[in-house]
């Protein structure tokens, strides 16, 4: 047995149950995430960080009651729970680093135990196989495992490299593995006998239909995702009934293969979820859930059962919530209301230099403009600004700022021909699209002064505009960006690496055009005041790219601030060093950007 807990009896677990705390000011929290239904769907496991660290609590569905399970104290950023109901599966990031380790502990937080990630490994992409006490995930991006609970034992069921394991079918007998660098990924049907495979589709997702004889993937072999089902060669399209444009995001399937659960970008960001139903003599026509209680949605998982869909939502000045849909009603678990006098931001739609599409979300002040304007640029690159939470976009308006976060070509949610029109040489596209940006801004009278800031990749655009268009900038906040691709592909690790080549270029053989692109090699045209912010354990865009920029403008005398952020990495984990952040950043805004 795994330790059957599909009906769990409050009065039976710890003391610790309690209401969650009062109000939280918006500089310091993000929410809760990463929603998991216990089998029966009456309660909830999820990851919050209301007590100042990622960590897992568990609630009943329709209370209020919430408790905390113990996982050690290092941050949390996902949790699943087992189908038969005895496990909670943690996904852990000690430090804040990229590196990630699995570990199991009982409901009532009981039996906890590390099982996957050890040392210098990392796994990820933990998932419990429907009705089985078996966690399939994946380390290293090389080797896919599976975890029996029960037995205690570990099988490898493949090995190679840039590989995930997605799913296994209930007989044992095959497997769904991902291979390949990002935006290029493939989706193949392993029999785990023979070891041939057989290629499924290009894209990030698929699992197997309960029985085992049909696939369903989340495919990207055309311009904007679909969801599919496989069976043998036929290949169905599920999603192919929706009015309007949109692709897909999401999907989950219940345990008895009857309903899928797809989730949908419209809109320029926004979020639909609809159901459809999956028995071979259905319409296929989705039923929408509607209203949904946050403009963004995310995070769809099904209880075993069938009969409870949790998700995420948020929207602007609400965090992330998460929410339960049960007998056709929708109702928060734990979340909190949007703040009552926060921002909607409206879509920008313009031509950028070469007649390409470019949008973003424009959060203005009440007064007429022109306003001193901040030019936001997301990270991934293959990632997407939408219309969720944004603390400091909601602060820096209250300020009199207008924010501009904007999906320049590279960005996800339009399609694939924009996702990969900035990769390799393409990049100086995207670098250019930073300057239209500007120029939409002013000359639509939104914007006086201008400030560019980002995170990750977009710290790493921030810095190329920056010192490739020095006259166009105010300020700049540079959130653990990259400044040399050399020094990162040296520093980062192996795995993220080997990912990159397919967005950026490869080390080697596209050294020169790195080198190029690199900001580090025209740091020297940089003039405006620079805050440069970092995790100290940052091991995804390690330390030293903001080192090495710190350093060079101290030579050169430029204004600037490093602002180190010690026990964390790529992320801010912690509330404190999010409120830190955000204190230390409005205070640089308002020095250089409203006096400017």
């Amino acid at each position: 047995m795994e330790g059957q807990l599909s009906r769990i009896d409050v009065t039976v677990l710890p003391v610790g149950w309690s209401r969650p705390s009062g109000p939280r000011t918006e500089s310091e929290v993000a929410g809760n995430w990463s929603p998991a239904l216990s089998p029966d769907g009456r309660h909830l496991a999820y990851v919050s960080d209301r007590g100042g660290v990622p960590a897992v609590w568990v609630q009943p569905v329709g209370s209020e009651l919430t408790f905390r399970v113990d996982t050690g104290g290092e941050p949390v950023t996902a949790v699943r729970w087992s189908s038969g109901g005895g496990w909670l599966a943690c996904e852990i990031t000690p430090g804040g680093a990229p590196r990630h380790e699995v570990w199991l502990v009982r409901p009532d937080g009981s039996d906890l135990h590390q099982v996957a990630g050890f040392g210098a490994d990392t796994a990820e992409n933990m998932r419990w196989l429907p009705g089985r006490p078996v966690l399939a995930l994946t380390e290293n991006l090389t080797t896919a495992v599976l975890l029996d609970v029960v037995a205690g034992t570990r099988t490898v069921v493949a090995h190679g490299d840039l590989l995930s394991l997605l799913d296994v079918d209930p007989a044992g007998r095959f497997a769904l593995l991902r291979y390949g660098p990002r935006g290029s990924r493939e989706i193949v049907l392993r029999d785990l006998s023979t070891g041939v495979e057989k290629p499924i589709t290009r894209g990030e997702r698929a699992v197997f239909s309960p029985g085992g004889g049909n696939v369903y993937a989340l495919s990207q072999d055309g311009e904007v995702p679909v969801l599919i089902r496989v069976a043998g060669d036929a290949v169905e399209v599920l999603t192919g009934l929706r009015d309007g444009p949109g692709e897909v995001e999401d999907f989950t399937i219940t345990a008895d293969g009857r309903t899928a659960a797809v989730l949908w970008n419209v809109r320029g960001g926004e979020s639909e979820v609809a159901l459809i139903g999956l028995d071979h003599d259905g319409d296929r026509v989705p039923v929408p859930v509607s209203p949904l209680p946050g403009l963004v949605v995310g995070e769809l998982a099904w209880s075993f059962d069938g009969s409870a869909l949790a998700f995420t939502a948020e929207g602007p000045g609400q965090p992330h919530g998460v929410w339960v849909r049960s007998g056709g009603e929708v109702r928060a678990v734990s979340a909190e209301p949007a703040s009552p006098g926060a921002v909607r931001p409206t879509l920008e739609v313009f031509p950028a230099h070469d007649g390409l599409t470019l949008t973003g979300w424009l959060f203005q002040p009440s007064a007429p403009g022109p306003h001193p304007t901040v030019l936001w640029l997301h990270g991934g690159p293959e990632a997407q600004e939408r219309p969720g939470h944004g603390p400091l976009f909601q602060s820096l308006v209250n300020r009199g700022i207008a924010v501009f976060a904007a999906n320049v070509r590279g960005s996800s949610g339009f399609g694939r021909s924009f996702v990969d029109a900035d990769n390799g040489a393409r990049r100086y596209a995207a670098i250019e699209d930073v300057r239209t940006c500007v120029t939409y801004l002013r000359d639509s009278g939104i914007a006086g002064s201008v400030g560019c800031m980002g995170r990750s990749y977009g710290g790493y655009l921030t810095l190329a505009a920056l010192t490739t268009f020095p006259s166009l900038f105010a300020v700049g906040v540079d959130v653990c960006g990259m400044s040399n691709f050399s020094t990162f592909y040296q520093h980062t690790e192996p795995w993220i690496a080997a990912a990159a080549v397919s967005k950026y270029g490869d080390p080697v053989l596209d050294a020169d055009l790195l080198a190029d692109l690199s900001p580090i090699k025209r740091i020297d045209q940089l003039s405006a005041p620079l805050l440069v912010v970092h995790g100290e354990n940052d091991s995804n865009v390690p330390v030293i790219e903001a080192e090495q920029v710190v350093k060079a403008l101290a030579s050169r005398g430029v204004e600037h601030r490093y602002l180190l952020f010690p026990g964390e990495g790529h992320e801010l984990l912690h509330r404190s060093s999010r409120a830190e952040y955000l204190r230390e950043v409005l205070t640089w805004l308002d020095k250089h950007l409203l006096t400017a």
